[in-house]
């Protein structure tokens, strides 16, 4: 199921903040997982044309 431009768009926010703050406090690892997950999501709304 494709994801409106308007959910991925929260998402893509959502993760952004995630990362920013586990930039602030957390360990590499969290880091990378943050980053990576957000890289899909943007990686789907490309896709996606929007």
């Amino acid at each position: 199921m494709t994801m409106s431009k308007e959910e991925l768009i929260h998402d893509i926010e959502e993760a952004r903040i995630r990362l920013n703050t586990s930039i602030e406090r957390d360990d590499k690892d969290v880091i990378y997982l943050r980053s990576v997950e957000l890289d899909k999501l943007i990686e789907q709304y490309i896709a996606a044309g929007y």
